[in-house]
């Protein structure tokens, strides 16, 4: 477990989480210690502490900040009495509640079942094992071996029956996610035959990247307090201050000492991060430990092995600082050149302008062509693509076709196949 003032700031994180699982956190147990106990964790003096604060708070869950291996959980269960659970499983159930898509419930629902597996146990009566207990046998204390025949009985069968039919679901679950991701690789192909440059919002959980993609795009995201409100990816598109249009993406928030089979459920949300032309870091840098919890992020991103794409830092949240804070945060964003971080406050939409040109300016250049088209009526799409991604300065209908001068992206341009203009400033028909 974290130690000292970082695993302080670790145990509040996890209120932060039972709160957003809709469990209301009685009190808290903070423990420094050298090394974790292999049985229990925390020591049986600890764990007798433990059991005495949720007696009094009549409390009948307890959650505990590290990871606990299947025998650690199942003693402290013994010891306390009560159901216990880990920050992998509360991160899981958050998950569950918030998954909206079907790829992001079946990718929880495997994560869930993964960590099950090794957890399973015959607890119980309807698990429990037939036969007799050892002991007390007759002469020569032979009842202690005869004791124990029959004990192989159904509850063996059935705990093995029940991680057959685990196994059997993750294959099953398995295989639609391979499905479900087929389909979404069609749909980003589909996407991508009209190349729009993809910005992708990352950051550590409850940064206030909904809030600022909400601001952006003017979608209505969930905005929530509570950590991993957003699961699911959303894309809207939006038009830059020259004119250019890009699909803006919000992604799932991060979080520190995020177990690797858990990135897994991210997969949906992320493939979107790693699919970007540019990457929006946003921070909530309101919080005094905004640089530390940036470094939890640099390290997903990679893990995924993105950390070199294009990345613009933005500081959200400055509504909050002091005037002081403010200036001083101002002053070091100037001595930081042209690699600075944006300030932007995307509740009051402080910022969001300089925002918007910052983006214009990082996401690669696709120069406008000027062209002097002629396309028949019957190309809607040629049609409906010059309008949404051009501009168009005039326009007639003229013997079944449309007659356009407009400025379209280049990639446009070599995607629908179209020609420059002329030199010579004449006007010529590139397509009929």
């Amino acid at each position: 477990m974290p130690a000292g003032e970082r695993g302080r700031e670790s145990l509040a994180e996890l209120v932060e989480l039972a709160r957003s699982a809709g469990a209301e956190v009685a009190a808290t147990v903070f423990q420094l210690r050298d090394t974790a106990d292999p049985a229990t964790l925390v020591g049986r003096g600890k764990l007798e502490e433990i059991r005495a604060e949720a007696t009094a708070h009549k409390a009948p869950l307890i959650i505990f900040d590290s990871n606990l291996s299947p025998v650690q959980q199942r003693n402290i269960e013994e010891t306390t009495e009560r159901r216990v659970i880990d920050r992998t499983q509360l991160i899981l159930d958050i998950f569950a509640r918030h998954a909206r898509s079907r790829e992001g419930q079946l990718q929880v629902e495997l994560a869930q079942l993964n960590y099950m597996l090794p957890r399973l146990t015959g607890k119980g009566v309807a698990m429990s094992r037939l036969g007799g207990k050892s002991g007390g046998g007759g002469a020569g204390g032979a009842g202690g071996g005869a004791g124990r025949i029959g004990v192989r009985g159904p509850g063996e069968k059935k705990l093995e029956t029940d991680r057959r039919r685990i196994r059997d679901r993750v294959r099953k679950i398995e295989a639609g996610i391979d499905e479900v991701r087929k389909q979404r690789a069609l749909r980003r192909e589909a996407r991508n035959a009209v190349p729009l440059g993809t910005v992708a919002l990352v950051g550590y959980t409850n940064a206030g990247k909904s809030t600022l993609f909400n601001a952006l795009s003017r979608a209505e995201v969930l905005v929530s307090s509570r950590m991993f409100a957003t699961l699911d990816p959303t894309i809207r598109a939006l038009r830059l201050p020259s004119n250019r249009r890009i699909l803006l993406s919000d992604t799932v928030g991060f979080i520190r000492d995020l177990p690797k089979g858990l990135l897994t459920a991210f997969r949906a949300t992320l493939e979107e991060v790693q699919e970007a032309a540019l990457i929006l870091h946003v921070s909530d840098v309101s919080n005094p430990n905004h640089a530390e919890l940036d470094e939890e992020v640099d390290k997903i991103l990679k893990a995924l092995g993105v950390a070199g794409r294009p990345m613009l830092c933005v500081l959200n949240k400055v509504d909050r600082l002091t005037a002081e804070q403010n200036e001083a945060l101002q002053h070091t964003c100037d001595r930081a050149g042209g690699g600075k971080p944006v300030l932007v406050s995307a509740l009051h939409g402080e910022g969001l302008d300089e925002l918007l040109r910052r983006i214009d300016e990082a996401i690669p250049v696709d120069p406008m062509i000027p062209l002097s088209l002629r396309v028949p009526l019957s190309e809607g799409r040629t049609l409906a693509l010059v309008h949404a991604l051009g501009r168009v300065h005039s326009s007639k209908v003229q013997d079944s076709h449309m007659v356009l001068d407009a400025e379209v992206p280049e990639s446009i341009v070599r995607k629908l196949g179209l020609q420059r203009r002329q030199s010579d400033g004449t006007s010529r028909s590139v397509r009929s």
